[in-house]
């Protein structure tokens, strides 16, 4: 048993920060410590863990230590704490549970020199550096349209104070900087190739009032923001308010927000869809977007379906409607076989 929670206690020890995001998720990193109000993570500055160093003795990587309580421990111990296990055995089986998750996200690292303006790296430095949106003004802002059941989305984060670089159509004095909703665009393997900011206003009520309160940076083309893991069935749309519409009420669904019709049209097919469901908008460029997406689905054999709203999008049918009877609606747009795999909708 020992030799086993050496090891474990070691290979947390490599992914500390991935820990402390998912463990202590109120805190921040700060150089090269995570802070934390204590050991079930809530906000506050007593408990430090280390984030980089050796793999023993003092100065090493995943030791912590809460100043209020004298505590300290390496990151087993913290993950036993946190959870409330009174056996080693239970907290050997959810450190093995945590190691065995995805992490394609790479681990913020301030050492690291820059990154190109706009690059894909620079996108998941961003994306890496920030914290999930739940408690934040990102979740109120989606929340104000309607929009609910995020909280531990993987791709969706939060930054507090996001650089907004003003534009042409900008007053003079517009601020350089907002509160934003980040979300990661991958491409499907899980790798991170940009990122899309969306600024948000002060109290998270609506969208920063700028020129552009929406931008993207890195590699997007043929990518998206991803929600699920695409199989033979996944919805397809523009924005990513409109795609989360539509998961809000099919939330066992594959979807994937391209955050253009330009994008929308390229889409990259995952290799085992059948069927693609396009949750369109009512625009020409919409319009023209889904007949090339239609010409390359033919091509490739895949069955392709148009959502169509009533409204503009389907985030303002959401917000006409209601949930009751936004989900009804979107009942009468699917496909009866393909019913059972939204969990809401049955």
């Amino acid at each position: 048993m020992a030799g086993a929670a050496s090891d474990l206690s070691r290979q947390l020890a490599r992914n500390a920060e991935a820990v402390c995001r998912h463990y202590l998720a109120a805190g921040h990193r700060e150089g090269r410590y995570w802070i934390a109000g204590d050991i079930q993570g809530s906000k506050g500055r007593s408990l430090y863990v280390r984030l980089k160093g050796g793999e023993h003795g003092k100065g090493a990587a995943g030791k912590w230590t809460d100043a209020a309580t004298g505590e300290h421990g390496d990151l087993l111990d913290l993950i036993g704490s946190h959870c409330g296990h009174s056996l080693l055995a239970d907290t050997l089986d959810e450190a093995r549970r945590f190691l065995a998750l995805p992490r394609e996200v790479p681990d913020f690292d301030p050492d690291e020199p820059a990154a190109p303006r706009g690059s894909r790296k620079a996108a998941q430095r961003l994306f890496a550096a920030l914290r999930p949106i739940s408690g934040t003004l990102a979740e109120r802002y989606l929340r104000a349209r309607g929009i609910t059941g995020l909280r531990t989305e993987r791709w969706l984060r939060f930054h507090p104070r996001c650089w907004y670089r003003p534009s042409d159509g900008d007053p003079p004095g517009t601020a350089n900087a907002f509160p934003a909703l980040i979300a990661a665009v991958t491409d499907d393997d899980g790798m991170i190739t940009g990122c899309h900011r969306t600024w948000l206003s002060p109290d998270g009520s609506g969208k920063a009032p700028t020129a552009t309160p929406r931008r993207a940076m890195g590699d997007l083309l043929g990518m998206g923001v991803r929600f699920g893991r695409a199989t033979t069935v996944m919805i397809a749309g523009e924005g990513l308010e409109t795609v989360l519409s539509v998961r809000t009420t099919a939330p066992a669904l594959p979807a994937i927000a391209t955050l253009s019709s330009a994008h929308l049209a390229a889409i990259r097919f995952p290799p085992t869809l059948q069927r693609l469901y396009v949750a369109r908008d009512r625009d020409p460029a919409g319009a023209h977007a889904l007949g090339k997406l239609r010409d390359r689905a033919a091509n490739a054999g895949i069955e392709m379906l148009d959502l169509e709203p009533q409204a503009d999008d389907f985030n303002t049918d959401l917000q006409h409607m209601g949930i009751d009877r936004f989900r009804e609606f979107l009942r009468t747009l699917l496909r009866v076989d393909d019913l059972d795999r939204m969990t809401l909708l049955r």
